[in-house]
């Protein structure tokens, strides 16, 4: 317990401390960081700018296209002798999959269910209007699961049920830290806010927050039943440093500094908002001398990274999708972005769905682990 603590206290501690140290320095009014629900909206954006746009555009192409290319030309090839096996050439066999379950079908009922009542506007539905997103992701969350087991016969729900049930409460913490780092760039506001008291806030939003990691951990286990969404990605870059804790503490400092800034200069330090939770977490650990997250990496494979970063972009289009016509929905305002809307959300914003799915892995492994 106490290396328990040794480790999460101190990363808390910055996460929670850095921005609201930033902008009280500042002299900034404390007030509208910390007031809840949160109501206003206190930050001025940038305008929409071309040479940003194209740069990051630019930049988020370099680090994907590689690994596009890579399971494209590997699926192309095994396309190729599966083509010689139907000539007759080779055979292919394997036990019979199983049928997908009763409880599958039922979620996805449910959830259509849920979809409508979401997007339409029933008076006898207007109380409950608002809690419609819950049930259309634990519909989603038990649909992938049910597909998971049609493929493979396993899935997190049926054999790691433990493990998936707390992936709940956990989640709601985790998202409520994203919650409160967006409260010093706000990115995203949400329509609904003004009608509850703190209390009812609190309960209307921790439910769906709730569903966050079971929803992308979910994706990513459907994602590896079919090898091919990852395939030839096991013989990439190998990645490995000789001085890591130097890494480690470069990483930390510079972390550390952008989260102080994030408030007072939310146009250019708020890309940090997804990521430098995951770098402190990663600084932590290798500071500590514990086994590192991602340990494949170091043998090459980079299967399992391109699944989580996949599967959290996956749930962020039903994310999207569903905050559409949605009665507690949220709106974005990017800096410098903010056009080409799929549903409410700028096309570049995606891109933060990316390392996002790291850190849900991330999280997640701080529970399934023994050794945290």
């Amino acid at each position: 317990m106490k290396r328990i603590v040794a480790f999460y206290l101190p990363f808390t501690a910055l996460l929670l401390g850095l921005p609201l140290a930033g902008v009280w320095l500042a002299g900034h009014d404390l007030a509208p960081y910390l007031e809840f629900p949160p109501r206003t909206r206190h930050v001025e954006h940038a305008p929409f700018s071309w040479p940003v746009f194209i740069g990051l555009a630019v930049v988020i192409l370099a680090v994907m296209v590689p690994f596009i290319v890579r399971v494209a030309r590997t699926n192309l090839l095994a396309w190729s002798r599966r083509a010689a096996c139907d000539t007759g050439e080779c055979t292919a066999g394997g036990p019979p999959a199983p049928s997908f379950p009763l409880w599958g079908w039922i979620a996805v009922a449910s959830g259509v269910v849920s979809w409508l009542l979401a997007w339409t506007r029933f008076g006898w539905m207007e109380p409950f209007q608002r809690y419609t997103f819950t049930p259309q992701w634990i519909a989603y969350i038990v649909a992938v699961n049910a597909l998971t087991y049609r493929r493979i016969g396993r899935c997190l729900l049926t054999h790691e049920t433990k493990f998936f049930l707390w992936l709940f409460p956990l989640s709601a913490v985790f998202w409520w830290f994203f919650e409160y780092l967006n409260r010093f760039v706000q990115n995203w506001w949400y329509t609904a806010g003004t009608g509850f008291s703190p209390l009812q806030y609190f309960i209307a939003a921790t439910l769906p927050f709730s569903t966050v990691l079971p929803a992308v951990l979910s994706t990513e286990e459907g994602l590896s039943a079919h090898p091919r969404t990852s395939a030839g990605l096991e013989f990439r870059t190998i990645v490995w440093c000789t001085r890591p804790k130097a890494l480690a503490w470069a990483t930390l400092v510079v972390s550390a500094a952008g989260l102080f800034f994030i408030g007072r200069f939310p146009d250019y330090f708020f890309p940090l908002l997804w990521v430098a939770p995951l770098l402190l977490l990663i600084a932590f650990r290798t500071l500590q001398d514990r086994p590192p997250f991602f340990p494949e990496l170091r043998r090459g494979d980079w299967r399992r990274v391109y699944r989580l970063a996949l599967a959290a972009l996956i749930c962020g289009f039903f994310w999207e999708l569903w905050n559409g016509h949605s009665l507690a929905k949220w709106i974005y305002e990017v800096p410098f972005v903010h056009r080409f809307q799929l549903f409410e959300m700028p096309l570049l914003g995606y891109a933060g769905y990316l390392p996002f799915g790291l850190e849900c892995a991330v999280i997640a492994d701080l529970i399934r682990r023994k050794d945290p």
